[in-house]
């Protein structure tokens, strides 16, 4: 059976480092931090009083009136904004769409609506369990934000929704391109949202350990990888992709960012070693890809900062990779996003995009210093000019998901 190569020719991305391709990825290369002090919600009896926040985000600049952005989750306006973002970087007119049918939409989702839910209890409480928005039930459930992209391209349209942790947002870009790669579709809508930071869900994560307190320094509080980390950053985000069979794209004349050449997922073997699902899917997506550890150039790391999960996934590249582990480039970029959930594998798939077009490697921002487990080529401090063919992607979740994607630049057979 043919098997369809499927490339990506549109990115839409809205992160705490910057709304826009060139603003977030200047951000990276440049290791200027989005995260500060928490402002969408009062958090002055907090712990940890610091995220990543989209800022400057107007959804009205992004979402046509009549859909009423004010209504919608804010994961669903980063959802829509950033879907916006990449038909426009794809070379495709919104408002005069001929997509085939169907054209999959697919978008990967951690926390849902938390914001909305949180709405709906404070106007029960206030005013008595009658008076509860009434937009809030279908704003409220998972499926909203791939419901109202997929609303918006027509009916030639199907939408899904991936909940798996950290790894949602990278298992929907990878479900997207299976569809593609099998013939089921020639163009599709991919990519992960989230936006956590409200009342509840912060106090969900600093009840598990899982803020950074260092609240005096917000920008130095992510170091992936480095000996001084201390846990990570949560952190909200959009990013969304337009996914094409290769051939399509061509004969379009569209531009070609990288090729998703391989994936796989998998849990963790033990829950007594977090992140160790991490060896056979970085080994079965290699396979998949039909590479081996000599092809790949890049290693973009989940590295949330975690002291615990850094070392793990280390140890388990070398396992992996054994002595190539030690010449591969390896970069986190939370120090600069922090961790926003769903939305984080997809802001890695973006700069490994960015990595391939501009063939310059990403620094972990933050890492200064490593220790007796990570003690690997972590690009501190400045970006590196390097050959970046061949990417690989690595992310892991709470609950013991994990996956790995392998990227390249396009050739031809």
């Amino acid at each position: 059976m043919k098997r369809n190569r499927v490339v990506i020719t549109g990115m839409g991305i809205l992160a705490p480092n910057g709304i826009g391709i060139e603003p977030f990825w200047e951000s990276i290369l440049s290791g200027r931090s989005g995260i500060g002090p928490i402002t969408l919600f009062d958090a002055t009896n907090f712990k940890s009083r610091i995220a990543g926040e989209v800022k400057n985000f107007d959804p009205h600049d992004y979402i046509e009136p009549e859909l009423k952005p004010k209504r919608m989750a804010r994961h669903t306006q980063l959802a829509y904004a950033a879907t916006t973002m990449a038909l426009q970087d794809a070379g495709l007119d919104r408002n005069n769409l001929e997509l085939p049918s169907p054209t999959p939409v697919v978008i990967g989702i951690s926390t849902s609506a938390i914001d909305v839910i949180e709405s709906v209890y404070f106007a029960m409480r206030d005013h008595g369990p009658n008076r509860a928005p009434a937009a809030s039930s279908a704003a409220s459930i998972p499926q909203a934000a791939a419901n109202v992209i997929a609303d918006r391209l027509g009916a030639a349209a199907s939408a899904a929704t991936v909940s798996s942790a950290c790894p949602s947002g990278l298992d929907a870009v990878a479900d997207a391109a299976a569809m593609i790669r099998a013939g089921e579709a020639e163009i599709a809508v991919a990519g992960g949202a989230d936006a956590p930071i409200t009342a509840l869900t912060m106090a969900s994560f600093i009840g598990s350990g899982l803020c950074s307190n260092t609240n005096g320094e917000p920008e130095k509080a992510s170091r992936p990888f480095d000996s001084e980390r201390e846990c990570g950053v949560l952190s909200e985000g959009g990013c969304v992709f337009i996914l094409e069979n290769l051939e399509r794209a061509e004969a379009r004349g569209a531009k070609r960012y990288l090729e998703i050449s391989g994936y796989a997922k998998r849990r963790d073997l033990d829950p007594e070693k977090p992140g160790s699902g991490l060896v056979d899917s970085m080994r079965l997506a290699l396979a998949n890809a039909q590479c081996t550890v000599k092809d790949v150039d890049y290693i973009s790391a989940y590295g949330p900062s975690d002291r615990r999960l850094d070392a793990a996934e280390v140890t388990f590249i070398k396992e992996v990779f054994r002595k190539r582990a030690y010449e591969i480039p390896i970069s986190s970029i939370k120090g600069v996003t922090g961790n926003p959930l769903a939305a984080g594998g997809p802001l890695q798939l973006a700069t490994c995009a960015l990595s391939i077009r501009d063939q310059t490697i990403p620094p972990t921002t933050n890492f200064e210093n490593g220790d007796d487990i990570c003690d690997l080529d972590f690009v501190p401090r400045h970006p590196r000019k390097a050959k970046v063919d061949c990417a690989l992607i690595n992310i892991r979740g709470l609950g013991g998901s994990a996956c790995t994607m392998i990227v390249n630049r396009i050739s031809r057979p």
